[in-house]
Formats: structure tokens, C-alpha cells, sequence
């Protein structure tokens, strides 16, 4: 961790011919609320950092934990380092004059000594349940821990809302809710280390887990304002206010109701924040982020970025080429949307700009072309893990499920740059502008990390197993590159890494407890059978009902927390009207991922916007339309299973052959540019049916497809063609 903040404005651009073009690409992003400590302070939230990421490689590969146990420690960690670094009000401006509220420290000081009172009673307890007790002291749980603990830690959130500070100056009332935090893992390890952990859930289970779930809840719904907005922290409490709301509620959203202690003594068990959203966080998302922040440490990200100038530079309007390109290399090492548009497009955006793209195209090309790296193989962000643990299928088979899908959407975004492109008479960039393809190409063996990764996959490796080799290759390699890893390098990675992790982690546990909510409640069964009865009048109107649900529940919402709740809503609804898992699951992520440039919420749009200085709307608009194949492919390999890979090898070339050109002509209808001219209305008209034709994927729809397809290519070339060159 630098003191010196890293703003995307900070990528370095270089015109200078056979020199790299980006420099910066891998730099670590600083958010606008992160502390960014000097001195002793920083010395201590580095070795944290590095602890805490060598704890998961530890675990993981050589001395495991109860399952439990790791994943509270895992959500703890996190939350200790959260607190720490990401402050709950806006900073101080020194060069204003302004002042914080001193009292607001006195206060916070003053809260520490029942925080660490309560923290003292789980070592206590501990002391108890290690002698053979079966049962703790009721009296203890209630007034000694519960109370004390709900006090503090409400106190203790709004005290932080209030604490304004410099943004070097560590924040007393975020230290109250960092012991907050570790008092309700310790208590929770504790008892869930003894026989009390099969009474969840019963009237017979511990008072104190009730409370200690609830602060817990408290601290997670804080953390995840800090670090991932408003947006997920309101529909979590949507969904809460559901749980005793719900039996007042008419029809089938009403449901006979839950006590506040039976609800809440299954939040933190493996039906709530401790379920598939966390266990996946504390395996293969934690691991792949070491993976990437090794990358990072490499500047592979850079060579990444530099590649696809190289190879697309060039061509017409080509920086939005490269920001295609460079989005799906780096998608491969980053799972969010907002972070792939940070990271290369504050590079592109400006790039695209000079070229001829106004602000409002530039910021939706890279908004676009970023979101598609969360489907980009074999990674494909951590909605993949996330599915895998689910539904129980491999995750090699659901990343070459993946493959034509993404080959799709990348080819519509590509189409829809190179026509807007020639529409409006861009250029590509000048050889002095880029840097040299042969320099590139011999640096070609920077790919071998990815190479390994995948490797490992398909030759049966577990996904740890694999990923932590690939995170080992990462550094060797670095040994024959220019930016070679040495140990100071190594401990940096791990540091960087634990930050990278800090938002998904959060936002993995507050989708765990939406997760909580539909599962005990049963709110999804109830919704699936209003899906079926849907589907009884039609399967399409049902399809686009689950499209809506999905994309409304992801907006404002990361990728990862979009899918999990849309994957115990939607996905349950749609197996149950005979649709297979894997299909279903990648209808629901897939919208789960377009809700990132699916207005009026879109993160990606939104991050892009404020790069290119458009609109937030406008560019959340345009993106729409850019992306618009991502809004289409999920019914396409609904009606034709075969662009799943799931068919004879014959069916799957001509499915996909004949999908690439449907969305090309779906781009040149959209774009109104076909075959080197403008298309008029009634063109458009015929060339968007004809597209429709071959993504259904039929025999019939595509030779009818390719008809339309034909009769259009005649009206174009040999009719309008010869009108525009006959005009003066």
C-alpha cells in the first residue's frame, strides 16, 4: 500500500514509437473513502494484509479448517481490515480548514471499554465450554454479551457516520466496531465447536447467537455501504423487513412467520452468510484474487493492455477495438465490471475520444466491453464459482459452456464498433502511437500463468490446486520478464490482494444473508410456482419475466451478489418448468451480468461516465444499446442448447457459425451501416428479422434467415450500392 493516491487519471500514455503504450494498467485503484495511512499505521495494515492472505494459502493447501470456523475467520478478517481502511464518513479537506468533531473520539474512546468487555466475556465463555459444560449461563449470554454487544455496535455505526478525519488519521470509532467484529467470531467459533451448533435453527438454541448474529448482520450491512454502495444494503433490508413483514402480506408472498431468535440463530450457519456465497469467497475467489494481485505485481495487466494495442491499434476506430480486446485479457485476471472499466479505460476512453468517438460512445464502448469480462473463460469472475457450487456441476464444464456465449458477445460489441466506426468515417491509430507487435509477441510467454491455470483445470486438478500453481507460475515467470518478483514483491502481491478482496468478501456475505432470508422463508418456492404458472400461458413470456426479476435484482449490485440472489429466486423456477441447471443457472447470470449497463442503475456505465465526462444516463443508455447481443444470447442457447456445447460437434460449428452472423446483421440493423453504406429504414427492418431468424437456431429459422439475409445484401449492394455512386 502506497500513501500516494492512485486515481485512473494516473495511467501514463506514451506516443513514442517500439515503447510501451500503458503504464499504470496494474496499479492498485484508491476509492474515494480509503484510508491511506503513513508511518507506523501503515506498516501494521500491511502485515495484516499479508496475514491474512498467507492464512487462506496456508489453509487451503496445507492445514485446513473446520469448514465453520474458516469461513467466520474468512468474513472477520475481512471485516477487521474493512473497518480499518474504509472510513464510514466523508474525509476532512486540510486545505479547506475544516476540522473534524473531536468528541466524536472521546466517544469512541469511551466505547472501547464495553467493546473489549465483551470481547473479554468470550474468552471467558471459552474457559466454560472447555471444561465440559454443555449449556452457557443464560444470564452471561444475555446481559454480560448480548446486550453489551448490540449497544456497542449500534453506537459504534453511528458514532463512525459522525467521526470525520484526515484520511492518514486511523478512526477510534471504526476500532470499536474491529472488536465488535472479532467479538462475534470468537463467540460464534466457540459455540459452533461444541455440540450447541446442532441447535440452530430450534427454541433450544442459545440466546447469544441470536445476538451475536445480529450485530454480525449490523456490521456486514455497514461494511457493504462502505465499500459497495447503498444499492445491495437496501435490498438486503428489503428482504430482512420481509422476514417479519411477510405473514401480514396477502397471496403468495405471505408465509407463517419466523421469530427474531429462530430467524436469526440460522444467519450465520451454512443455510445464511456462512452458505455457498461465502464458502465460494473463502475458496476459489480468495485464491484467484492472489492469483491476480501476482499478475498485478508481474505488470501483466500492462503487457495485457499493450497486447491488444498491438494486435488492434490499427484498425478504424481502433482504441475501441483495443478496449475490447484489453477487457477480455484482463477480464480473465479481474471479476468486476466497475474494476475492468477503471483499469483499462482510463487508458482507452481518452484514446477513443481522439479519434473521433464522442464522450458518450466512448464511455458506453468500454462499459460494455468491460461487463463482458465477467463472462469471459475460464475465470469468468466469481459468478462461475459461485454457480459451480450451487449446482454442483464442474466448473471446467460450466467455463466451456461459457465459451461461445462470450465469443458472441464480444463479436456483437466488435460489430457494433468497426460499423459505428465506418458510419462515421473514424481512423485507426498511426504505428507511432503504438507499441511494437514484434516486442510484444516476445513477451508472449507472460501468457503462460493463464496457459497453466487452465491446463491444470482440464487435466483434473482441483481448482485450488490449480490456481495456486497458476499463482506460483505467475512469479517464476516474472523471473524471465522485466518486472521480476523478488520477495518485497511477493509480500506486495499478498497485501494488494487482501485489499482486492475486501469488497467481494463483504458483498459475498451480505448476499448470504438475502440467501438466509429466501431460503428460510421460502419465498423462492413460492415464486417458482408463479413462474410455472406463467409458463403455462407461455414459456417466452415466463423466460422474459425471469429476464426482468433477474436484471431489477442486480441493478446497483455487484456481479457476484446479482447472481447469488438471482440464482436462489430466479434460477429454482426456471429447472422447475424443465429448463436443465446449467442453462437456467447461465440465463440468471448472465442478466445478473448485464444489470451492470442495463439502465437507470448501471455500475459500469456509471464508472465509465465519469471517465469520459458524459452523462451517467446517457452512457448507461448507449452501453444498453451496445451490449444489446448480452440481452439476446440467453434466449439463444435457451431454444438451441447446442451454444452451450451441449450437442454433436457438426450442430454446435453451425449453431455457431450462424449465430455470429445474426448478430452481425442484428449490429448492422442497430447501427443502420450494412456493406459499406448507410441502411435505410425498411432495411434495418429486414436485416433485424433476419437476425432474429438465425439466433433462434433452428433449420427452418435459418434458411429463412439466410434468405432475408440475401435479399438484403442485394438491396444493399446491387440497388442502394449503385444509387450512392451514381450521385454527384
Amino acid at each position: 500500500m502506497t500513501t500516494e493516491k492512485n486515481t485512473p487519471e494516473s495511467t501514463e500514455v506514451e506516443s513514442i514509437d517500439d515503447v510501451v503504450v500503458a503504464a499504470g494498467v496494474d496499479d492498485e485503484p484508491i476509492e474515494p473513502n480509503r484510508r491511506q495511512f503513513v508511518g507506523p499505521m501503515l506498516w501494521l495494515i500491511m502485515a495484516l494484509s499479508i496475514l491474512y492472505s498467507a492464512f487462506h494459502l496456508y489453509t487451503l493447501n496445507i492445514a485446513p479448517l473446520e469448514t465453520w470456523a474458516f469461513r467466520i475467520l474468512h468474513v472477520c478478517g475481512a471485516s477487521i481490515l474493512g473497518f480499518i481502511l474504509f472510513s464510514g464518513a466523508r474525509f476532512v479537506e486540510s486545505e479547506k480548514g475544516e476540522q473534524g468533531a473531536s468528541w466524536t473520539t472521546w466517544a469512541g474512546v469511551a466505547l472501547l471499554v464495553p467493546a473489549f468487555y465483551v470481547l473479554v466475556q468470550t474468552a471467558i465463555m471459552q474457559n466454560i465450554l472447555s471444561g465440559g459444560t454443555l449449556r452457557l449461563p443464560v444470564e452471561m449470554e444475555t446481559w454480560r454479551f448480548g446486550w453489551p454487544l448490540l449497544a456497542v455496535t449500534g453506537l459504534g455505526i453511528v458514532l463512525s457516520w459522525l467521526h470525520r478525519r484526515d484520511r492518514s488519521v486511523f478512526s477510534v470509532p471504526d476500532l470499536v466496531l474491529v472488536v465488535c467484529a472479532m467479538s462475534v467470531a470468537s463467540y460464534l467459533v466457540i459455540v459452533f465447536n461444541t455440540s450447541i451448533r446442532m441447535s440452530t435453527g430450534t427454541s433450544f438454541a442459545p440466546v447469544g447467537i441470536s445476538f451475536a448474529a445480529v450485530a454480525g448482520t449490523a456490521l456486514i450491512f455497514e461494511l457493504t455501504r462502505r465499500v459497495a454502495g447503498y444499492a445491495l444494503v437496501i435490498i438486503s433490508l428489503v428482504f430482512l423487513g420481509y422476514v417479519f413483514f411477510g405473514p401480514y402480506l396477502p397471496g403468495f408472498l405471505g408465509y407463517p412467520g419466523l421469530s427474531v431468535q429462530r430467524f436469526f440463530s440460522q444467519v450465520y450457519t451454512d443455510a445464511g452468510v456462512l452458505g455457498p456465497t461465502t464458502a465460494v469467497s473463502s475458496t476459489y475467489i480468495i485464491l484467484f484474487i492472489i492469483f491476480a494481485a501476482f499478475l498485478q505485481a508481474s505488470k501483466v495487466g500492462d503487457y495485457f493492455v499493450n497486447f491488444a494495442f498491438a494486435m488492434a491499434g490499427r484498425a478504424r476506430g481502433g482504441p475501441a477495438k483495443v478496449a475490447i480486446f484489453a477487457s477480455g485479457l484482463m477480464g480473465m485476471i479481474n471479476g468486476t465490471s466497475a474494476g475492468n472499466v477503471v483499469s483499462t479505460g482510463s487508458l482507452t476512453i481518452p484514446l477513443m475520444k481522439k479519434v473521433g468517438y464522442n464522450k458518450t460512445s466512448a464511455g458506453a464502448v468500454e462499459a460494455a466491453a468491460s461487463t463482458g469480462g465477467q463472462i469471459m473463460p475460464p475465470i469468468m469472475g466469481a459468478g462461475a464459482f459461485i454457480m459451480a457450487e450451487i449446482t454442483g456441476i464442474p466448473y471446467t464444464e460450466i467455463a466451456i459452456a461459457a465459451i461461445i456465449p462470450a465469443i458472441l458477445y464480444f463479436a456483437s460489441v466488435y460489430f457494433m464498433v468497426d460499423l459505428e466506426a465506418a458510419r462515421t468515417g473514424m481512423r485507426g491509430m498511426r504505428d507511432d502511437e503504438l507499441p511494437s507487435l514484434r516486442r510484444m509477441v516476445r513477451q508472449v510467454y507472460l501468457f503462460i500463468p493463464i496457459i497453466i491455470l487452465i491446463g491444470a483445470l482440464f487435466m483434473g486438478y482441483s481448482v485450488i490446486r490449480a490456481g495456486t500453481l497458476a499463482t506460483v507460475s505467475a512469479a517464476v515467470v516474472s523471473w524471465i520478464s522485466p518486472n521480476k518478483m523478488g520477495i518485497k514483491s511477493i509480500l506486495k502481491a499478498l497485501e494488494i490482494a487482501a485489499y482486492m478482496s475486501i469488497q467481494i468478501i463483504v458483498v459475498c456475505a451480505c448476499a448470504g444473508i438475502i440467501v438466509a432470508v429466501i431460503s428460510l422463508t421460502g419465498v423462492g418456492a413460492r415464486f417458482s410456482s408463479l413462474l410455472l404458472g406463467v409458463a403455462e400461458a407461455s414459456q417466452l413470456l415466463a423466460l422474459f419475466f425471469a429476464m426482468c426479476i433477474s436484471i431489477l435484482l442486480g441493478m446497483g449490485m455487484p456481479t457476484t451478489a446479482a447472481y447469488a440472489v438471482a440464482a436462489s429466486v430466479v434460477a429454482p423456477g426456471l429447472v422447475q418448468m424443465g429448463i436443465p441447471a446449467l442453462t437456467a443457472h447461465f440465463f440468471v447470470f448472465y442478466f445478473a451480468v448485464v444489470s451492470a449497463i442495463t439502465p437507470p442503475v448501471a455500475l459500469a456505465s456509471y464508472a465509465a461516465a465519469a471517465i469520459s465526462g458524459a452523462k451517467a444516463m446517457e452512457t448507461s443508455v448507449a452501453s444498453f444499446k451496445m451490449g444489446l447481443a448480452a440481452f439476446i444470447v440467453p434466449f439463444m442457447f435457451f431454444y438451441n442448447s447446442a451454444l452451450l456445447m451441449d450437442a454433436e460437434p457438426l450442430a454446435i460449428i453451425r449453431a455457431l457459425v450462424t449465430a455470429i452472423v445474426g448478430v452481425y446483421l442484428l449490429s448492422s440493423g442497430v447501427q443502420a451501416w450494412f456493406l459499406r453504406y448507410a441502411a435505410p429504414w425498411y432495411l434495418r427492418i429486414l436485416l433485424i428479422i433476419a437476425a432474429f431468424l438465425m439466433i433462434e437456431g433452428g433449420i427452418y429459422t435459418d434458411l429463412a434467415g439466410v434468405a432475408a439475409g440475401a435479399i438484403a445484401f442485394f438491396v444493399q449492394k446491387v440497388i442502394n450500392g449503385r444509387l450512392v455512386q451514381t450521385q454527384p
